[in-house]
């Protein structure tokens, strides 16, 4: 495995009131908590966020075992301090502000930011997977860009909203767009060129440091990697190492594929698709923007890109597991179908809350 590029991954997490599911401010002292457990977790915009940041690996069964083992010791923490850790992508019951991590910088964003920054309280996976340089990062941006929707659509998990039926599968992905630089990136046609929209941005005042930049691919600021960060914190741990998996496939085959990119799309067409994606998730359609199709069912899109990024599961050994998660999933549904089963049960939260939970420590 050592010639095959190797993958990390970062979950961001809800700390949560047991009773209520209103979002807790309290992410420093379950930090602390997990640290004397073990496991160092990163401070988010949001007070009531943490994340955890995987080591690299090179497997997907290391991979598995590290995300289970963090999820594990980070719910242990919140438990310690009388919380509740959910894999959610927004708190189903909130309040109409989230309070800010008191840091400098985070402070610095809520100040200039305003209600953007303290209605944040939403939580993505980031997957990095190593690329040679940052040029052959934007060579994997380019060729992903159509295939992002359904990634979105893969990992939905942010269906419930105020106590409410959101209408969208991944309600965070519409209120993320509410940033500058969220969302697709653009298609850059070199390094150079993505480098001057960044120093663009920092000089008139649309980001305060490249960390702003918040595109849903992008070259990363600290490691030698490609960073996708389109997707919901998935439901479980299965479903983050299958997201990682294909992104890390999707990589390499972007890598071997140089030139076989489709880059300009229809306008509005990029738009449309990751609408449709927020709103439907996996239970209605996608829009085919590399083959054309129109609108497909959003299983086939996936099954599409499997069939797409075939050779580098095969080199990594994981193709049959990716298709028997996947036919699971097509089964049992994702975290934005479960929420919605759990909410139409009884239309009370707690009934969210307590699956969401389970599924947070679930590994499948």
């Amino acid at each position: 495995m050592s010639d095959l590029p190797t993958v990390g991954v970062e979950e961001e997490f809800l700390l949560v009131d047991p009773r209520t599911g209103e979002p807790a401010p309290r992410n420093t002292a379950v930090a602390a908590e997990a640290e004397r457990r073990g496991v160092a977790l990163q401070l988010e915009l949001s007070s009531c966020q943490v994340e955890t940041t995987s080591s690299v690996t090179t497997t997907s069964a290391q991979l598995g075992e590290e995300l289970a083992r963090m999820r594990r010791i980070a719910a242990q923490a919140a438990e310690a301090g009388g919380l509740r850790l959910l894999a959610l992508g927004l708190p189903p019951a909130t309040p109409h502000e989230f309070p800010v991590t008191a840091t400098p910088r985070y402070r610095r964003i809520g100040a200039q930011f305003g209600m953007i920054a303290h209605e944040q309280g939403i939580c993505g996976c980031h997957v990095h997977v190593r690329v040679p340089d940052r040029a052959a990062a934007i060579e994997v941006s380019n060729w992903l860009r159509p295939w992002l929707p359904s990634l979105l659509a893969l990992s939905a998990n942010s269906r419930l909203y105020r106590n409410a039926d959101s209408g969208y599968a991944s309600w965070r992905s519409v209120l993320w767009t509410r940033w500058p630089t969220a969302g697709a990136p653009p298609f850059f046609s070199s390094i150079e060129e993505y480098d001057r929209a960044v120093r663009m941005l920092l000089d008139a005042g649309v980001i305060l440091d490249p960390n702003m930049i918040y595109w849903d691919v992008r070259p990363s600021a600290n490691f030698p990697t490609v960073e996708v960060r389109v997707a919901d914190v998935p439901a479980t741990v299965a479903e983050t190492v299958l997201l990682a998996t294909l992104i890390r496939a999707a990589v390499m085959t972007a890598l071997d594929a140089r030139g076989d990119v489709v880059g300009h799309l229809p306008p509005g067409a990029l738009r449309a698709a990751y609408w449709k994606a927020a709103h439907d998730g996996l239970s209605g359609c996608a829009l085919d923007l590399v083959d054309g199709r129109g609108a497909v069912p959003a299983g086939e899109q996936l099954r599409s890109l499997v069939r797409r990024v075939r050779p580098a599961l095969d080199a990594l050994g994981e193709y049959d597991r990716v298709v028997d998660e996947l036919d699971r999933i097509a089964m049992q549904g994702n975290g934005a179908m479960r929420q919605l089963r759990a909410w139409r049960k009884r239309g009370e939260m707690r009934d969210v809350i307590a699956a969401a939970a389970a599924a947070t420590l679930s590994n499948f």
